[in-house]
């Protein structure tokens, strides 16, 4: 049975309904986000994400939630 393709509601919804889903989904970007932001300390890098962490959580909900499912074996 094919599943449909995964829009930004029911990633959104996804992450939303399930707290282990989101805590990785989160981890996954912030890993992400701190590849492009190498010139950060650890202390300022953590306050960079306090700051772009939510627009960073609605942007990659597809892509965190894909790359779990993808990990879980369920893509």
């Amino acid at each position: 049975m094919d599943t449909p393709p995964l829009n930004m509601h029911a990633a959104r919804t996804a992450l939303n309904r399930d707290p282990e889903l989101r805590q990785w989904a989160e981890q996954w970007l912030k890993d992400k986000e701190r590849l492009v932001q190498r010139a950060l300390t650890d202390e300022e890098f953590e306050k960079h994400w306090r700051y772009v962490r939510p627009e960073r959580m609605h942007e990659g909900a597809i892509e965190a939630v894909a790359a779990h499912a993808e990990t879980q074996g369920k893509r």
